[in-house]
């Protein structure tokens, strides 16, 4: 158990979002028998916690009081139980192929595939459980309640490492040696949310999936994500291509933008260039723990390393890359 929160390490902020997923969690946990009984006073206290910053009209705080630091200083966002995600035979699903997803990523415009039945059975199987289970979700910086993990910060098991080497293995021209891993990590949702900031990252290549049952989402037109035909500008940095709704949106508005949804569906993983601009949808899904909407994404490569390398053009002359081709609608 790690000491109190002190000057020297600043107490990550109380959010109301946080500490009612965190009692959810602990109950969760509780009832499968993977904590100790003590446990469910701390639950109780997560909940009345979140109830008198509700009642403050606050959402998230940073400043901690006296109190709060007696009751659950030592506790919150800690890694308190963390599951076993081990690699296993087959970590891809056996019902597509990556060469037929690699042509038509390369063919079309903008460049998207999507996969069905991404992972296989047990993978899935264990990557849920790893994500219901593992107290992960300690990125609290994102609007609207959402929730973050991240691989340098927990999200890492030998499983999503060996996911992360299959996909390099099964999508040779896309990513294989051509691009490492440069970031993974997942999103948990709240039960209601009017949809995500539209943005580009930070990559080359984006492989995102979904694991949460289709029978959570309530409404089967909302959930999934909208990618544009947009990409965004090579000479953008960082703050304004991913940062800056305000900007995106109204170079979206003047480019005459388009967007494709994807709906939402268990298991259905999208690949997209990283410089298109995306968003995730509204979201209605059932309101318990473990009906919460989870998305993993990886991404492989750099954005600007990407742009510095040489098309293969012998192999496949159809691969264009972002800053070898005028700033145009993709």
């Amino acid at each position: 158990m790690s000491a109190l929160p002190t000057p020297d390490r600043p107490a990550a902020p109380l959010t109301v979002a946080k500490l009612r997923h965190d009692a959810e969690q602990f109950e969760y946990l509780l009832a499968r028998g993977l904590l100790g009984e003590d446990y469910r006073a701390v639950a109780a206290s997560y909940r009345q916690l979140a109830r008198q910053l509700k009642a403050e009209g606050i959402s998230k705080r940073q400043q901690w009081r006296a109190t709060e630091r007696r009751a659950i200083g030592s506790l919150y966002n800690r890694m308190l139980y963390r599951r076993a995600a081990p690699a296993i035979a087959q970590v891809l699903g056996q019902n597509w192929c990556g060469s037929a997803v690699e042509q038509t990523y390369l063919a079309q415009r903008p460049s998207i595939a999507v996969i069905d039945d991404f992972l296989s059975a047990p993978a899935l199987e264990s990557l849920r459980a790893y994500c219901l289970e593992s107290m992960i979700w300690n990125s609290l910086r994102y609007s609207h309640g959402r929730l973050g993990a991240l691989y340098h910060q927990g999200l890492r098991c030998p499983l999503l490492d060996q996911l992360a080497a299959s996909l390099r293995e099964a999508l040779p021209v896309l990513i294989g040696q051509r691009h490492r891993l440069t970031q993974l990590w997942a999103y948990k949702y709240p039960a209601r949310m009017p949809g995500d900031d539209v943005h580009a990252d930070f990559a080359a290549i984006n492989v995102n999936f979904w694991i949460t049952p289709d029978q959570a989402n309530l409404d089967p037109a909302s959930g999934g994500m909208h990618i544009y035909d947009i990409a965004a500008p090579p000479d953008w940095q960082f703050e304004e291509y991913n940062r800056r709704p305000d900007k995106i949106r109204r170079y979206l508005s003047a480019m005459g933008a388009q967007a494709r949804y994807i709906p939402y569906r268990q298991n259905r993983a999208i690949i997209f260039d990283s410089d298109l601009f995306h968003g995730t949808a509204r979201c209605h899904f059932r309101d318990d723990y473990a009906s919460r909407r989870i998305n993993i994404t990886l991404l492989y490569g750099q954005r600007h390393a990407d742009m510095a390398l040489p098309a293969p053009e012998q192999q496949h002359s159809h691969w264009r890359s972002v800053a070898l081709r005028r700033l145009r609608k993709v």
